[in-house]
């Protein structure tokens, strides 16, 4: 058998794969922590954050934006965000159409 090998000179810089997670939003990429405990920490203070938003600072935008990072590390949820942008499209879909 005749096995053809490669040879990858040993002084070329090797790209190390990047596995860090990131969100996109609005056409911005957001980093998020290399944490797995981290991201959940902060995905469920901006949720909490969110439910407080009559007060000052706090916002209900937390809601959505804890929901979309948690959606990272829980099945569960990620089901749920997908869910609700399937709805979304279907109904901007449905806006365009004339009757």
């Amino acid at each position: 058998m005749n096995q053809t090998m490669i040879e990858i000179p040993k002084d070329l810089p090797m790209a190390e794969p990047d596995f860090q997670q990131r969100i996109s939003l609005f056409g911005r990429v957001v980093p998020l922590p290399q944490s797995r405990m981290l991201r959940i920490s902060i995905g469920i203070l901006l949720v909490i954050g969110g439910i407080l938003g009559f007060l000052p600072i706090l916002g209900f935008w937390m809601i959505p934006l804890g929901i979309l990072v948690l959606s990272y590390e829980f099945a569960m949820v990620r089901r749920w965000r997908r869910r609700s942008a399937v709805w979304w499209g279907s109904r901007k879909g449905r806006r365009g159409r004339e009757p």
